[in-house]
C-alpha cells in the first residue's frame, strides 16, 4: 500500500458504482480499507442516503484511518454513511441477507493469484462466487482489485455465471503502463 499510487483504487469505486451512483438507498460492500482511496471515490459518487459498509480484517488499518490518514482522505470514517466492520469480508458476504448489496468492491489481496492472507483464496473460487452472487441484488455488480491480470479468475467468473469483463488500470495518473486490473463481474437482472 501506498499513497503515492491510487489510481487503481479510485477506479475500482468508479466502476463498481457505475449503476448505482444516482440510486437513492444503495448498499456497498468494501473489502478491504486500505488507505481509504476506495472508500473515498465510492463516498463521492453515491447519494447521500447510501449505506457504504466496509470490512477490515486489521484493526491496525481503521485506526492508522482514523489517528494518521485524515490529512490523505479526510475524516472517512466519521461520514454517516459509513459502517466499519473488523471482520474477513468472506464471513459478511456469507452472513448478508440474500439480495442485500448492490455492489461489492473487493481489495483485500494482490489478486486472485497473489493472496496476502491464505483464506481469501476462496473469494476468488467457486465457494466465494457462490455467495457473491447471493449476496448481491439481481444486476448487482462485483469488482476485484489486482496487481496483475489472471485469465483463468476471468473464466472462472464467466462460469460462475457473471457478465465478466476485464479493465487494465494504472497504478498512478502518469503511469506509462496500465499495470494493475480490475475484473468486474454483473449478476444477470
Amino acid at each position: 500500500m501506498g499513497t503515492n499510487a491510487s489510481e487503481s483504487e479510485t477506479m475500482l469505486a468508479e466502476l463498481a458504482c457505475a449503476r448505482v451512483g444516482e440510486l437513492s438507498g444503495a448498499r456497498v460492500l468494501i473489502g478491504g480499507l486500505g488507505f481509504g482511496f476506495t472508500l473515498r471515490r465510492t463516498l463521492e459518487v453515491l447519494c447521500d442516503d447510501a449505506k457504504v459498509q466496509v470490512a477490515e480484517l486489521l484493526p491496525e488499518v481503521v485506526a492508522w484511518n482514523r489517528e494518521h490518514l485524515q490529512e490523505v482522505n479526510g475524516k472517512l470514517l466519521d461520514d454517516p454513511r459509513v459502517e466499519v466492520t473488523v471482520m474477513d469480508v468472506f464471513k459478511i458476504i456469507e452472513e448478508a441477507p440474500k439480495g442485500h448489496y448492490d455492489a461489492i468492491m473487493l481489495d483485500v489481496d494482490n489478486g486472485p493469484i497473489a493472496m496476502v492472507q491464505d483464506g481469501n483464496a476462496r473469494l476468488y473460487q467457486g465457494q466465494g462466487l457462490v455467495a457473491i452472487t447471493r449476496a448481491l441484488k439481481p444486476g448487482g455488480r462485483v469488482a476485484f482489485w489486482s496487481a496483475s491480470q489472471d485469465t483463468a479468475f476471468a473464466k472462472r467468473l464467466t462460469k460462475g455465471n457473471f457478465k465478466a469483463e476485464v479493465v487494465p488500470c494504472k497504478a498512478y495518473p502518469q503511469a506509462k503502463r496500465k499495470t494493475h486490473t480490475i475484473f468486474v463481474g454483473d449478476r444477470p437482472g
